[in-house]
């Protein structure tokens, strides 16, 4: 996400980090880079362009120019001004005075809409509520299918009544339907329609009147960039939308439609997509994206992540086994398992502040395999519950055994158990530290260790 963008921008505040006193002419230089990098991102010009005198104003000032962390400075305003353009944070969804709460997901054909909505539903239950997902799409065929198949998966009723109904009179009787059962949101999937379709645009304007939401949310592929923007003028022109999700942000490398969208549009951005899984729907906040498009990380957004993850009293129980070193390889496979549910490494890695200027000193790549960690999952599948209890007894043929069951090789066996062996060696030994150091109870008094990577 927004990898190319942030590769340029650490670059050039490297260099000037390495300037001390910078000179107008260096700030002339660094905003005609930033300008650069942004166009190369695909970011609305006119967006650019107000983006980049913002910034020059204020890093010319006396105080910038005459500090000695005038670099610093300058990262800080381009933070500033990255939170600004991309406006407010997300915030809480609309509520409704009497239940249910009307959420009415829009966009283009093939955007992604059935698949958000489901994520929308699950975002929903995960938080206590009682979503009803709602099949207005009459048109596309196997639409109404596909939306069972999705909330069979987050575990969400679908209300549906065929394609021989119309979308306004299937609206109409969702809501009977959810105020007679005790639903507390609707999340009604329409069909995909191009902006320019007039007839299409009439029938999702009429399912809006008809159901009068609290929320319009529209849809959209980040990866298509100012295509996007554009999309997000058009409908919000005829709708009014109150808010975007953007699709396929883990494959956008350069984000020129999350930077242009609230500029253009004057309206936010709610949530971001990244991922196919049905939990991969993330709350937009603008500071922390800023943060990792700058390199600085997103720790609150790691820490939600583990906690949604990981459950305490598993956690309690761990970190007990650390202390006394009786932790063993199901403890291990279990850990591995949890850091699996937070998401893909790569964007857990992210999120960790400093990890992007190690990034930067291996050649820009940390060489991340998703398939390491299924092979490890594989290996530690393959070992009977006395192995992974006592692992001090996997030698030779057991091995060979375990390579054989699991389709690796002895070699990847014998990397799990040295990574396992060196992990409880570190882990036991900061817990007798942490148990014995006199800064113990100014730290709480307790070690938390809810992963280990």
């Amino acid at each position: 996400m927004f990898e190319g963008l942030a590769e340029k921008l650490q670059g050039l505040f490297q260099q000037l980090g390495k300037k001390g006193r910078l000179t107008e002419a260096d700030i002339t230089e660094a905003t005609r880079q930033i300008r650069l990098a942004l166009l190369e991102a695909d970011v609305n010009y006119r967006v650019v362009k107000e983006f980049v005198a913002r910034i020059k104003e204020r890093a010319t000032g006396q105080d910038v120019l005459t500090g000695l962390n005038a670099s610093q400075q300058v990262v800080k305003i381009v933070r500033d001004e990255l939170v600004a353009l991309l406006g407010d944070n997300g915030g809480a969804l609309a509520t409704a005075p009497k239940s249910p709460a009307i959420y009415l997901v829009v966009g283009l054909q093939g955007g992604g809409k059935t698949t958000t909505s489901g994520k929308l539903a699950a975002l929903l239950r995960g938080q206590g509520m009682r979503p009803l997902l709602v099949a207005t799409d009459v048109a596309r065929p196997a639409a109404i299918t596909q939306l069972q198949v999705v909330g069979d998966a987050v575990r969400v009723p679908v209300f549906q009544l065929g394609t021989k109904v119309s979308p306004v009179d299937i609206a109409r009787a969702a809501l009977v339907h959810a105020r007679e059962n005790g639903f507390t949101h609707l999340v009604v999937d329409t069909a995909g329609r191009l902006h320019v379709n007039d007839d299409l645009m009439a029938e999702v304007v009429a399912v809006r009147d008809a159901l009068a939401p609290q929320e319009i949310l529209l849809v959209l592929d980040a990866m298509t960039g100012q295509d996007a923007v554009n999309v997000a003028e058009q409908f919000n022109a005829q709708l009014d939308v109150t808010g975007f999700i953007l699709t396929k942000m883990d494959g956008d490398s350069r984000g020129g439609a999350a930077l242009s969208i609230r500029q253009v549009t004057g309206k936010p951005i709610r949530f971001l997509g990244l991922g196919e899984k049905y939990d991969a729907l993330e709350t937009f906040h603008a500071d922390r994206l800023a943060s990792r498009i700058l390199g600085m990380g997103d720790v609150l957004t790691l820490i939600e992540r583990v906690e949604a993850s990981v459950d305490a009293e598993q956690a309690e129980k761990l970190e007990q086994k650390l202390r006394s070193r009786t932790f063993d390889l199901n403890d291990f496979a279990q850990q591995l398992d949890q850091v699996t549910q937070m998401g893909p490494l790569d964007q857990l890695l992210e999120l960790i502040p400093g990890m992007a200027q190690i990034k930067q000193q291996m050649g820009g790549q940390l060489n991340i395999d998703p398939k390491k960690m299924t092979h490890m999952r594989a290996i530690l599948s393959s070992m009977t519950n006395e192995e992974r209890r006592r692992p001090e007894i996997v030698r030779g043929n057991r091995r060979r055994r375990i390579a054989l069951g699991s389709g690796t090789s002895i070699q990847e066996v014998n990397l799990v158990l040295k990574q396992f062996e060196q992990m409880r060696e570190m882990f036991g030994n900061l817990a007798h530290m942490d148990k014995g150091s006199k800064f113990g109870p100014k730290m709480g008094g307790k070690m938390k260790l809810p992963f280990p990577f």
